[in-house]
Formats: structure tokens, sequence, C-alpha cells
């Protein structure tokens, strides 16, 4: 087979050289249909072009197989430790001369920087993305965070778990623009990676963007180690970025390492105190590795330095993680949270990952500057969809740039595209979806004409009582005709006629007193994603029945003090559903209000007659839609009647 030289060459995207090339090695090499061994290959053929076009004299003329052979050796000798002494360009002459007709047709200089992106967006197939795309952090993450850290010339910069080395690499560009000489930005970067392929994808990235070796290394952050087991060097650094490592089943660290670290200690709530945690000495070996990132993070900070993090929303957020909150405060100064998308980690319909992300700006105590308050953003799009296509909407730069205004003047007032929130009004919580309503002033603008209640008063005093459901296993799933309510079948004030899963009458009866689910109860969505908060009320056609764990019930026991149907609309109202998205947190892949139902403040009209109203309206709705239901059941079960 031979390429015709002749043939016009078209100017194409980058990405769509590298899947051309991906599609063309795929389909001609036998054995060599693995993304990942294809792409390690277009990465060598990467470097000798790039070094065939910085030296003409490497090439070989009329024979591009053995120019870019030639050119691949030279690599080898003036760039060490990127590739092993025994790699070889394993592609034939035919496929050598395709993939060379592909880079003449993109100007593959300007793409150096982000060589790597564009290469495994072209060959994340099922191997690549699903085994080992946990490592790259998207390109929009990576430049917020770099945008808010703001490198500065003299400045170290380090990412102690650099993976494929995204945010070194986007670090190295941002100094190259400001005129930074190449040599200074190669020696004011370094970077470990526990995967030894990862770190030396990271050293070539950096060497084909600096023509410099950087130090990118092989070891164990956590442990402080190298590959080969002897120390890593002990250095401190004006910035750290990056992507820890996150999940609860990765083995964090061994039990050596776990004790030197304060964030591995099991950590618990003193008595009395809401927002105070103090080690107990014992060690907790189920801790995720983030956590002990984060200490290791502002150990390897210079006193005043920067941590830009991309973390899960889970561990600034949930109840659980508050002992690393309080860490927070007490070793550094809170800068900025800007919350990510779910959709951010997603490469495809079922790749990556809907953990809820943020951005994380910090700075090491002791501190120069006294801000007085903290910036937080929560960016609902970021370029790409929940399959990881690539949609016009990304809230970033505009957040990015409503960050720069609050680093000049400590204000600003941009809804959830960014809000500076007093430092002394920021607790255990940094989900920035948290500040986004104030419901003291809208408390106050409601207290002329409502009266406002606590949730927590009315449960205290017996107005109301709250409880949850049970989870009764999916083997009981489809063995009876009663209803097993989930989160899923509240909609629109009703409980959906048929319930997806019916239990037994035995299954029934296992849960029947606990759950003792009666007509005119509330039920609320307390754990999921779009629904917490969605309410329906219980009425007699709807029983028996049970419902899950991820469920409130909520009972008004003295029905002359608040009538459900006027619950139900101000448990609906914008009032409470703005106080309810800002109280969830993360629990990584799903969102929970959990105890917090408690801190709702709810409000009526303090007129009698208003609320009759409201009250004799929803209940209309409600009897409306009941009889509807019930008429349209009817049908069904006589058209088929002998």
């Amino acid at each position: 087979m031979q390429i015709d030289n002749n043939l016009e060459l078209l100017p194409i995207s980058h990405r769509s050289a590298f899947q051309n090339i991906r599609n063309f090695l795929a389909g001609r090499l036998l054995g060599a249909t693995r993304d990942r061994a294809l792409m390690d290959e277009l990465f060598k053929c990467v470097f000798a072009k790039h070094w065939l076009l910085k030296d003409t004299s490497l090439g070989v003329k009329g024979d591009v197989s053995k120019s870019y052979r030639a050119a691949f050796a030279h690599v080898k000798h003036v760039l060490p430790g990127i590739f092993l002494t025994n790699d070889e360009i394993e592609l034939d002459p035919v496929a050598l001369q395709y993939v060379d007709r592909q880079f003449d047709a993109i100007d593959l200089e300007t793409c150096r920087a982000d060589i790597f992106s564009e290469l495994y967006e072209a060959f994340a197939g099922s191997g690549v993305k699903a085994n080992e795309g946990q490592f790259f952090t998207p390109t929009v993450a990576v430049n917020l965070l770099v945008d808010l850290v703001a490198p500065q010339n003299d400045q170290t910069i380090c990412d102690p778990a650099c993976g494929a080395g995204g945010f070194l690499i986007a670090a190295a560009k941002r100094l190259a623009d400001r005129g930074v000489p190449q040599s200074k930005i190669a020696g004011s970067l370094y970077g470990v990676d526990k995967d030894a392929y990862l770190a030396r994808i990271a050293r070539g990235r950096l060497a084909l963007f600096l023509d410099e070796m950087p130090e990118v290394v092989c070891g164990d952050s956590l442990a402080q180690i190298n590959q080969d087991g002897t120390p890593l060097p002990a250095k401190t650094f004006d910035i750290i970025l990056t992507n820890p490592p996150f999940g609860a089943k990765i083995v964090a660290a061994s039990a050596n390492t776990l004790l030197r670290y304060e964030l591995a200690k099991r950590w618990i709530k003193v008595d009395g105190e809401k927002t105070r945690f103090v080690a107990d000495g014992a060690v907790n070996t189920s801790n995720p590795p983030q956590i002990l990132f984060v200490e290791l993070c502002l150990n390897l900070l210079k006193p005043g330095g920067l941590l830009g993090a991309v973390l899960p929303e889970s561990l600034v957020s949930s109840k659980s993680y508050g002992f690393v909150v309080q860490y927070l405060h007490n070793k550094a100064e809170i800068i900025s949270v800007v919350g990510m998308p779910e959709a951010l980690f997603k490469t495809s319909g079922k790749g990556g990952t809907h953990t809820k992300t943020v951005a994380v700006l910090l700075q090491k105590k002791p501190t120069k500057a006294k801000r007085s308050s903290v910036f937080f953003a929560e960016a609902k799009w970021c370029g790409h969809d929940s399959r990881g296509r690539v949609v016009p909407l990304n809230d970033v730069p505009t957040i990015t740039a409503n960050f720069a205004e609050f680093k000049k003047c400590g204000r600003v007032s941009k809804g959830h595209l960014g809000v500076a929130v007093a430092r002394d009004r920021v607790d255990l919580n940094l989900a920035p979806r948290a500040f986004e309503f104030d419901a003291d002033v809208e408390a106050d603008g409601l207290a002329k004409t409502h009266e406002v209640f606590w949730i927590g008063d009315l449960v205290k005093d017996g107005v109301l009582a709250i409880s949850t459901g049970d989870e009764v296993g999916k083997l009981a799933y489809g063995t009876g005709e009663i209803p097993f309510v989930r989160t899923s079948d509240i909609s629109n004030w009703e409980v959906k006629l048929d319930p997806k899963h019916n239990v037994s009458e035995e299954v029934f009866e296992r849960f029947r007193a606990r759950q003792d689910v009666q007509a005119d109860d509330i039920l609320m969505v307390k754990d999921g994603t779009y629904l917490i908060g969605t309410c329906a009320i219980v009425t007699k056609y709807d029983l028996p029945m049970l419902f899950q764990s991820h469920i409130y019930k909520i009972r008004v026991n003295e029905p002359e003090k608040i009538n459900p149907f006027l619950l139900l609309a101000a448990l609906s109202s914008s009032f409470v559903q703005r106080q309810i998205k800002s109280f969830c947190v993360s629990q990584d892949i799903i969102d929970s209000l959990g105890d917090k139902i408690h801190q709702l403040r709810i409000a009526v009209p303090k007129a009698k007659a208003a609320r009759q109203r409201i009250a004799e309206l929803v209940e209309k709705v409600i009897s409306d839609r009941i009889e509807a239901r019930e008429l349209a059941r009817k049908a069904c079960e006589e058209i088929t009647a002998v």
C-alpha cells in the first residue's frame, strides 16, 4: 500500500488529525488495536516530528520512515528519561508516511503545550478512557485554578499527584506567555506521581513544550519516597496545583505513612460544640486519600504559599469531614471556592464520573493580606454536557473575570457566578451553593406579613414529627402489589399511581409499624440530585405503602396549628426550596439534605383568611388530581371487563 503524496492537504483540527491517525492505525495494524499502544506510538512520532522541524539535518531525504527513526533516536539522547532506552517507533513505513501527512495538515507546533490532551481525546476508547481516565483533570478546571493562582516569574510550582502533567503544562504555558525563559520555567516545576508511565508522560509533555528536561519523578508523595525507595527531596514550594486521587476504594497509604498525618487520625466532635473537632490519637485507616493530600499540600507549601486544588465537594461540605474543613481554617486562609458542575469529569455517556467537585484556592498561614471576605461561585456549565459533548455554555470564564474583580476590591455580587461572603459567615460547609441564598434577609423581608417558623422548633414542640423510610432490598421488588415509593415516584404533590417496585404483604408487615404511613402525611425527597425537596401528600387512595430511606415522612400532629395542605404549599415555596438548595451537601455522586431539614424555615401568612384560602386551594388541587387519576384507573379496568 502506498500513500499518494500528490493529494491536496486540507486544513483540519488537531483532534481530527489524531482521530484520523487512530482509525488508520487501528484498521491497518494487526495486534495493535489497543488505544494505549497506538497512543504511545503517536506520542513518539510527535517528538520525532518536532525535532525534524527543529533540526532539518536529522532527516533522511526522500525517506520518511528513516527520518522519524533517526529523529526519535536523537530525542532519546537529548531528553533521557522520557522514553526507555530500548524504545523504538514500531510503525511501518506506510503508517509513518500517513502519520507525517496528517501532521503536515496541521500546525503541530502550536499544539505542543496541549498535545497530550488532544491525543487523549482522540484515542480515548474503552481501554484508555475507562481504565486510565482518572488522571486527566479537565482543561477547563486546570485553567480555572491556574487563573486563580496566577503564577509569577520567580515562584516554584509543584503537583504532588501530577498524573499526565496537566497542571504543570498549563502553568508552564502561563509563564511562557509572560516571557519567562524556558530554562527558568523548567527549573521552577516539580511533579510526582506513583505511576511510572504517567510520570514519563508528564516529563514528555513538558519537555516537548520547553525543550528542557523538567523534574518529574515517579514516587509516593504521601510516603515521601522515590520509586527506588530512597527519600524524595525535602522541598517547599510557592504554589501547589493539584487534583489529588479521590475515591473510597483507593488505599490511601500504609500504616507507617498514616502515622505522619494529623488528618489520618480519628477525629471526634467536642461535646457541646457544633464546630470543633479534636483528634483522639487513634489512626483511621479508612480515611480516603484526598484527606491526606490536603495536609500534604499544606506541608509542602512555604508560609504564604498558595494551594489550588480540585476536591470532592463532600470533603468541604459533609459533616463527616467537618474536621478537614476545621484543619483548613486553622492552617490556611480560604480565598475562594468554585463549585463545578457534575458533568465536569464526564468524558462520555459511560466514561468518567458524576462526582461533584470544587476548585479551592487557599493561602497557607501566616498571610500578609487580611481578607475580610471569601469568594464563592457555582459553575452550572463547563463547556461540555454529561455525555462529554461540547456545548456552547461555559460559566467558568465569567467566574474567572468576577474573581479578578473580587481580588481588586474585595467585593462582588454576581449571584451564582461570584459573590463575596463575609469571612465570619463561613463555617464548616464550604459548598458555594450554601451562600447563594441568604435566608435571614428574606425572612426579615417577610416578617411584616408572615409568621416564620423553624422546622426544628415545630418538631421540638410536637407540632410536627419527621422520620425516614427503609430499604427493603432488591429481592423484594416485584413480589406483590403494595407500592414501595421511591424518590422518582414523587412528583407535583402526588405519589404516582404505579410505582415501579411493588412488594409483598410479608415485606409490608415487616415495616408497617415502623413506617406507619397515614393519609395527610407529607413525603419529601431527602437524597438525590434534582429531586431533593420535592413533596407529595399521601391520600387514602395511596395506602397501604412503604417508602424508601431517601424520603422524609412529615406528619402534622396538631393540624389546628398548621394545616397539612398549608404546610405542603409552604414546603414547596421558593423561600423553602432555596434554603434546601443551600443546605444540601454532596455525598460525591448524590446530594443530601440530611438532618438539616430541622434548620429550614417556613413562612405562612399571618392572616387566618389567607391561610385557609391557601389550604383549601391546595386540597382542591389534590382532590381534583385524585379524581382524575381514579377515573383513568377505572376506565382502564372497565375496558377489558367481561
